[in-house]
């Protein structure tokens, strides 16, 4: 019996080996998105599932940006990536926040009308894969998603399908679809990286049946530059690092419920970023933990 079990242990060791290989180019690879980027955002409605006679489509979006992604976060089996956009040279836009978690098995998934559904996954399922979690800019909840990073062929690549809200760029001109559900690959390249995007465009009603609307094509293109372009940037993060943590601490403990989720849209007429933006840098935790308290409905 000795002989035996020593002898699957040495079997195992090579599988281990390659987990271990696989899991340090996973990681290069997500670490590769933070830095410094010239960002060109594209957007086209690709056709209409019947459209009746007085449908307009989304007109077809391009516009672009520099952009600043800090390492907010480094843990062995969980990477925070901080997107903060600079607009003009000038104006900082403290923008989306991906988190990285390596074999979770803790998702939010996306409903319908500001609430998330908590799920939760078996460890077999999960093995070998990261999740990536998607935030607004307030820090609240946007989609997520699990699956396993490719490296082949000289491509280094994370795919994923899953909804998601209404994308700022559309949920102040549709109110003829509610959910976008969205296949999104992240592919590392020589340049630096793109976001692809092939997105349906969903009405769900409150029994949860679907309609498609439409679809879309997206590509974000990331084109490495110096860092010294984005100096703004991450003087602001170092002025403003400490109020995002207590946002971001108030959240986990929100989620760490692990149970569904709904939130207010407005609060005195206001959307919660527009709470959280207008504090100073040294607000309190007090501060914001009673702002996103107050839209938190269940």
């Amino acid at each position: 019996m000795n002989k035996l079990f020593a002898s699957a242990i040495l079997l195992s060791l090579p599988f281990i080996s390659m987990g271990q290989n696989q899991k340090k180019e996973d990681i290069a690879a997500i670490k590769s998105m933070c830095g410094c980027y010239e960002v060109e955002f594209n957007f086209a409605e690709t056709f209409q599932n019947n459209p009746n006679e007085g449908y307009v489509p989304s007109p077809t979006k391009k516009d672009h940006g520099l952009e600043w992604i800090e390492l907010v976060e480094d843990q062995p089996n969980k990477l925070v990536l901080q997107h903060i956009l600079i607009v003009n040279d000038s104006t900082l836009v403290k923008h989306w926040r991906q988190d990285w978690e390596y074999e979770n098995t803790s998702l939010y998934e996306f409903y319908n009308d500001k609430t998330w559904k908590f799920r939760s996954l078996p460890k077999k399922e999960v093995k070998g894969q990261w999740t990536q979690k998607v935030f607004q800019v307030d820090d609240s909840p946007r989609y997520e998603g699990s699956a396993t990073w490719v490296h082949v062929d000289g491509r280094h690549y994370w795919e994923n399908k899953t909804d998601a809200p209404l994308p700022r760029r559309e949920h102040t001109i549709r109110k003829d679809y509610t959910v976008l559900n969205r296949t999104n690959v992240h592919e590392i390249t020589k340049e630096g990286w793109i976001h692809d995007q092939d997105n349906v465009k969903i009405l769900r009603d409150e029994k949860g049946n679907d309609k498609v609307i439409a679809k879309e094509k997206g590509t974000d293109y990331y084109k490495k530059v110096a860092d010294s372009k984005c100096i703004a940037a991450q003087k602001y993060w170092k002025e403003n690092a400490t109020l995002w943590k207590n946002v971001r601490s108030k959240w986990q403990t929100i989620f760490d419920r692990k149970k569904d989720l709904t939130l207010e849209s407005r609060v005195n007429k206001k959307p919660l970023y527009s709470h959280l933006f207008e504090l100073k840098s040294n607000a309190s935790k007090t501060e914001t933990d009673k702002i996103i308290d107050s839209f938190i409905k269940n």
